[in-house]
């Protein structure tokens, strides 16, 4: 048989293998990246073949050459990818990061790690360098190092200055340096980085976000000062909300002063940190009123308007059950206009201003306190000010903003683009605005979560027990309500797509549950057994992997006296869960969670089911009261294990500590994961939750999938 036959016959396989995988995509095409990644990589559906060997189409053995083997093999593989034969695969923009070398001193020994990136070829290894008091630079590694992202350098003398930098070797050659992380002469043996602040004067700092600002591929700070503040549910003044941005090594580079026309509390100041136009560099968004001053001093609307309740107001007809006579709404602002502006990462500039979707009632934005009751439940100010917010890739490509309000009722949820310089509103999702919607009123968290829950290269919104689709429209509502917490992720690896662990705050059959994050299908649910003083469900809960011997991850939640650990499953596989119920943290060398909470690191022991701890960040302390959840955490640089970061407990500095434990495993940076880089974005939001990665990270798991990116800036 001739070559031209030959192509001929691989031509007609090709087809009727392509007939047979369009039927299966079709079935299927809703299963997470892993699923197809995992199909994209099998071996085709064809009867075993030996070497130089293939079957035609009535299963008739030929010989091929090589040439024709390979050609049959891309065409199987092209068969199986989604977008294949002319249609695009989504790609998402991403943060260009420089190689993020960090070391620390051990005492006598240098722990030095480095990013590996998402776009890295398999094969790439690195070499390390040291150069001593601007001297000639000397490599630390006799092989590239191909397998680990970290070194320990036994050798160093602290005495001097140190600057670390690697070298990423592809296919045996050398290329650029990275940036260097130096080490001054004597530098104290800790284990962090130092940023020392300017804290007004009354001020703690609290949440932080982090982005590249100027676009040099280092990240930057953005710390949310805070003065006094309310609850939603409490009357009184508050202090204007301030944002600052640092360099790492504590250049104030900005401040912004949201004003008193914009409440200080939890619920109500969500910033959202991202590159929102592809050009290297990240923006800041948030709500803004009256009075609020960008980075460069010019106020936004009237300097002068003071929209606050002032002290001693009341309002009739709008108390709770067990109040008597009017209520106190002091320092409630509830008429005024409200914006929502994106700021200059550099600068701290104003970019562009528009009026808040939605605003406080359809009719109005100083409405009666009878039409906020109408509307949102309430007529105080609780209900109608829950602000949510976070970033998705709506389209696939370019990033989002979503700003919403409401949750415990009526729930309005606006997607906006920033191209351009200008704010444009790409949908408003609105719980009362049909018959249709109205099963997602009051389905909201305290967070929400963003992820591809769907497998079609395009983001959902998580809005607690209800998901929106990437074009605004409701996917589904599970009808389970609000809950405190929330996980989204690859938990039952075992299972195609990603899943969700919810817990249910009304005392109720599903206090704590695990569902299918496409359809919403409740895969199991524990009811609350005994409510608390409050007369609710649980009010923590928590999903990672904390222990080997069972596949994926294990659940647990505080309150409502559903106690023990669950599997993927749902059974029970202990009676004692560990003591705390609040983030996880890669921080040891296996590939199991770590549990964070206050200042401390710990370690579920499975086989004395303990909770063992592992690492105190001393002289610093957690945010947010009871919650006690760190300033931000996530992998902010080095190699693929988290970082922590926390204000100490005179104020006065940043901490962010980083792991000096040795790990036999190399994954590249989380931040390169989208799921996970718009993690750390709305992580500030309301009741802080730790981000999670779009694959299962855990026992027995698998490399984790290539990321569909594509780098911008640096």
């Amino acid at each position: 048989m001739n070559e031209k036959n030959r192509i001929t016959d691989a031509i007609t396989l090709h087809q009727h293998h392509t007939d047979m995988k369009k039927s299966f995509l079709k079935k299927f095409l809703f299963s997470s990246r892993k699923y197809i990644i995992t199909r994209l990589f099998a071996t085709v559906d064809c009867p075993t073949r030996t070497l130089g060997q293939s079957w035609d189409t009535f299963g008739t053995r030929q010989t091929v050459s090589s040439s024709f083997r390979v050609i049959h093999t891309v065409f199987m593989l092209l068969a199986l990818m989604p977008g294949s034969f002319g249609q695009n695969r989504l790609v998402r923009q991403m943060e260009s990061l420089s190689r993020g070398v960090v070391a620390v001193n051990q005492g006598g020994k240098v722990f030095v790690s480095w990013r590996m990136f998402g776009t890295d070829a398999d094969n790439v290894a690195f070499n390390l360098y040291r150069s001593t008091d601007n001297g000639k630079p000397t490599k630390l590694n006799d092989n590239p190092i191909a397998n680990v992202t970290f070194f320990i350098d036994e050798k160093a003398d602290l005495a001097k200055t140190n600057a670390y930098f690697v070298r990423p070797v592809l296919n045996k050659k050398e290329q650029a340096p990275s940036t260097a992380f130096t080490f001054k002469a004597n530098s104290p043996v800790r284990q962090y980085l130092s940023i020392p602040l300017q804290t007004p004067a009354g001020y703690t700092p609290n949440d932080a976000s982090v982005g590249d600002l100027d676009g040099d591929g280092e990240y930057e700070i953005i710390l949310h000062q805070t003065g006094r503040g309310r609850d939603n549910s409490q009357a009184g003044m508050t202090d204007p909300p301030i944002l600052q941005a640092y360099k790492m090594d504590g250049t104030l580079m900005w401040s912004l002063n949201l004003g008193k026309n914009i409440r200080e509390g939890a619920h109500y100041t969500q910033f959202m940190v991202y590159d929102l136009d592809g050009d290297g560099r990240a923006e800041i968004a948030c709500k803004t009123a009256d009075g609020t001053t960008d980075g460069k001093g010019k106020v936004i609307g009237d300097a002068d308007a003071d929209w606050r309740n002032p002290e001693g107001s009341t309002a009739d007809g709008i108390a709770l059950p067990g109040e008597r006579g009017a209520r106190n709404v002091s320092g409630y602002i509830l008429k005024g206009p409200e914006y929502l502006t994106v700021f200059d990462g550099r600068t701290g500039a104003e970019l562009a201003t528009t009026k808040y979707i939605p605003s406080r009632h359809p009719e109005s934005d100083n409405p009666t306190t009878e039409q906020m009751k109408n509307v949102w439940g309430d007529g105080y100010g609780n209900r109608i000010d829950r602000f949510l917010a976070g970033v998705a890739y709506l389209d696939g490509a370019r990033p989002s903003l979503i700003f919403s309000r409401g949750y415990y009722t009526r729930s309005v949820i606006a997607a906006w683009d920033f191209r351009g310089g200008k704010l444009t509103n790409r949908w408003v999702f609105d719980s009362s605005s049909s018959d249709e919607n109205k099963k997602y009123a009051g389905q909201g968290n305290h967070q929400l979560s963003i992820a591809d829950v769907d497998a079609d290269g395009k983001d959902e919104i998580v809005y607690g027990a209800m998901v929106l689709d990437d074009n605004g429209k409701g996917l589904y509502s599970t009808g389970l309500g609000h809950g405190d917490a929330l996980h989204v992720s690859d938990l039952d690896p075992d299972r195609p797509g990603l899943e969700v662990f919810d817990i249910q705050e009304r005392f109720d059959d599903a206090g704590a549950h695990f569902r299918d994050a496409r359809t919403g299908e409740i895969l199991w649910k524990k009811p609350s057994i005994k409510a608390g003083e409050d007369g609710e469900g649980p009010g923590r809960g928590l999903s990672i992997d904390i222990d080997p011997r069972h596949r994926g991850a294990e659940s647990w939640v505080f309150g409502a006296q559903i106690t023990g650990l669950f599997n993927t499953k749902g059974e029970k596989i202990s009676d004692k869960n560990p003591r705390s119920c609040n983030f996880g943290i890669f921080w040891d060398g296996d590939v199991l969670s770590e549990l964070l909470n206050g200042n401390a690191v710990s370690k579920w022991n499975w086989e004395k089911e303990t909770t063992d701890l592992i690492f105190t960040a001393e002289g610093c302390a957690s945010n947010n009261g009871t919650k006690s959840t760190p300033a931000l955490s996530g992998d902010l640089f080095g190699d693929w294990r988290e970082e922590v970061m926390l204000r100490t407990t005179d104020n006065k500095e940043l901490r962010i500590f980083t792991t000096t434990i040795p790990t036999m495993h190399r994954f590249y940076t989380f931040m390169h994961d989208p799921q996970y880089r718009v993690a750390i974005a709305w992580q500030n939001v309301a009741y802080n939750q730790p981000p999670h990665t779009s694959f299962f990270v855990g026992e027995g798991m698998k490399q984790p999938p290539r990321p569909a990116i594509k780098l911008v800036g640096k």
